[in-house]
């Protein structure tokens, strides 16, 4: 069974529809108590980080998310909560991960909405199967600039930048898997296996 937890920003209903086509079990919700009991977690994200964590202060869930010791996924925003900081609205964010949030260069053009490639740069779990520079559908105006040694996959736009991370339980994508077809949803199965 997965959680997803929803709290106002998040694209719940692909990430739904994606679970569903897998043959996967899944409930969705806010409560804490549901969350901390959890089996395995999907973090979508869709909108602006300080609306984001606004819902996730409402909610109670900021400790409850810190403290998760089951595999945990965050998506687009998702995996941007996990940082110190992010230049969007200048917001505080969860601190699972140290670093910051950061928007793309004007040299690009922003949001950053399409398919782009995803170079493999270490081993993980979550990829799996899934062949080096495969494509996965991206939206996008920022970027985490996380360390190097949670960074398990980087795409170019303008600038290199992670498109997977993973620190112990907590992974995370850019990209939406839940739109990615048959490689994004090779990735969710991954996730739903560990």
């Amino acid at each position: 069974m997965i959680t997803i937890i929803n709290y106002n920003a998040g694209n719940i209903a692909s990430v739904k529809y994606a679970l569903e086509r897998l043959g996967c079990d899944y409930k969705i919700t806010s409560d804490p108590d549901e969350i901390k009991n959890a089996e395995k977690i999907i973090f979508p994200g869709v909108g602006r980080a300080s609306q984001a964590m606004d819902e996730l202060k409402k909610l109670d869930l900021i400790d409850v998310i810190k403290n998760i010791k089951v595999p945990f996924l965050g998506i687009c925003l998702g995996l941007q909560l996990f940082a110190e900081f992010s230049e969007e609205d200048n917001t505080e964010c969860l601190r699972i991960i140290s670093g910051q949030v950061k928007k793309f260069p004007n040299t690009v053009k922003i949001p950053q909405i399409g398919w782009n490639q995803v170079n493999i740069i270490k081993p993980s779990k979550l990829t799996d199967g899934i062949p080096d520079k495969s494509y996965f559908y991206f939206v996008n105006s920022y970027y985490f600039d996380a360390p190097n040694k949670y960074v398990i996959s980087k795409t170019d736009y303008g600038i290199p930048f992670p498109s997977i991370i993973q620190k112990n339980n907590f992974y995370a994508t850019q990209f939406h898997p839940e739109k990615s077809g048959s490689v994004g949803e090779k990735l969710l199965l991954n996730f739903i296996r560990l």
